[in-house]
């Protein structure tokens, strides 16, 4: 099983997501990969449909193709995958391929034979020997030189690789699993990248959406940050305020995980009390009221619906208190900002409250209206 990954269940648990994967911290830097998002939930029902569609692929031996911007957690997914598979008790290998040299990355991938080239002292593998039996993630794929990419489609295609200085072919069984944040159509419509190697790739493909599209993710995933950086740091029972929520809900995140992660470790190291306000995190660029993510209307008639049918009493009053209580436990009981949120005022606000009994020493009170028809 892979190491570097932990699958967390804590249903019932306010303040954890219910599905959590994330690197060990210690293992993690350790790693020679570049890692943009150390940690990726899936409460978002788009991420809900990705968990699905990795345990489908996982089992599998087929190559995959994981498409996202930088920072949404293809190397999670990844290893994910590979943890799933049959070949989890073998290696993971990973392989920035935007991070080497065109003059190294065949060595890399291939290995070489001592004084194949100036420095080669010894003889060494490359990461498809290392990775026999298991898997090889070849990150940023997108970016490998031209003539390198022949190479590796020759290795897809033949499954066996000569090391550089050598004629002699070494038979591998290694899954590639590649990852790339470029359109790898609109590469190959511009000669930038191989069709046929593109092809080999594109067997099973994931996409991966940005965090703004997906944004039930975000709170359990600063929550999940809060408490790394809190426990480091030596502070307990630091929390998120409502507002600060909103806030983070509001923002694009336009470097995806890690830059929330960032963001979070910041506004710890600022905060000059045990909730995190939103002027700790100093975001820019944070959307207005009229751009904020959108409900699922779907899932909302879906319920209305089925309360329609079951024509309870008071139905709109049901609703209205229910939509009322919890704003105002969400907003913790802050009257200014549960209007805010309700777009109603605060006056207003504070009648519905006294009425529906949600302030000290008020009970619920029934309307003439009801009191007539009940009689």
């Amino acid at each position: 099983m892979d190491t570097y990954l932990n699958r967390n269940f804590a249903d019932g648990q306010e303040e954890l997501p219910s599905t959590l994967l994330a690197f060990d911290e210690l293992q993690s830097r350790s790693l020679s990969l570049s890692v943009r998002a150390t940690a990726l939930v899936f409460e978002d029902p788009v991420s809900r449909r990705l968990l699905e569609q990795i345990e489908r692929i996982a089992p599998s031996d087929a190559t995959v193709l994981i498409i996202g911007e930088t920072g949404t957690g293809k190397e999670l997914v990844a290893r994910h995958i590979h943890a799933l598979s049959k070949r989890s008790n073998n290696v993971f290998g990973a392989l920035n391929c935007a991070a080497l040299s065109e003059n190294l990355i065949e060595s890399e991938l291939f290995g070489h034979e001592k004084g194949s080239f100036t420095g080669a002292l010894t003889n060494k593998e490359g990461w498809f020997e290392t990775a026999n039996k298991g898997s090889l993630f070849l990150d940023e794929v997108g970016d490998l030189p031209f003539a390198m990419q022949a190479k590796l489609l020759r290795v897809l295609q033949e499954r066996e690789v000569v090391k550089v200085g050598s004629r002699q072919a070494v038979p591998v069984d290694v899954r590639i699993i590649a990852a790339t944040n470029v359109n790898l159509e609109e590469a190959v419509a511009a000669s930038h990248f191989r069709a046929d190697l593109y092809y080999r790739f594109n067997v099973a493909t994931i996409q991966l959406s940005p965090l703004r599209e997906r944004p039930r993710d975000i709170l359990p995933l600063a929550r999940h940050f809060l408490k790394i950086y809190g426990d480091r740091l030596g502070y307990s029972e630091i929390k998120l305020s409502p507002a600060t929520e909103l806030a983070l809900l509001n923002y694009d995140w336009p470097g995806n995980i890690r830059e929330l992660e960032n963001a979070v470790h910041r506004a710890l190291l600022v905060c000059p009390g045990n909730r995190l306000r939103p002027e700790d995190f100093k975001l820019s660029g944070v959307r207005s009221g009229d751009h904020l993510p959108s409900v699922s209307t779907a899932s909302l008639e879906s319920a209305l619906q089925r309360l329609c049918e079951q024509a309870p009493p008071k139905l709109f009053e049901i609703l209205e208190e229910t939509m009322i209580r919890v704003a105002f436990e969400f907003c913790e009981k802050n009257q200014v900002q549960t209007a805010r949120m309700l777009d109603i005022s605060r006056n207003v606000l504070r009648h519905k409250l006294s009425f529906y009994g949600m302030l000290p020493n008020t009970t619920k009170k029934v309307p003439e209206i009801f009191n007539d028809v009940e009689a």
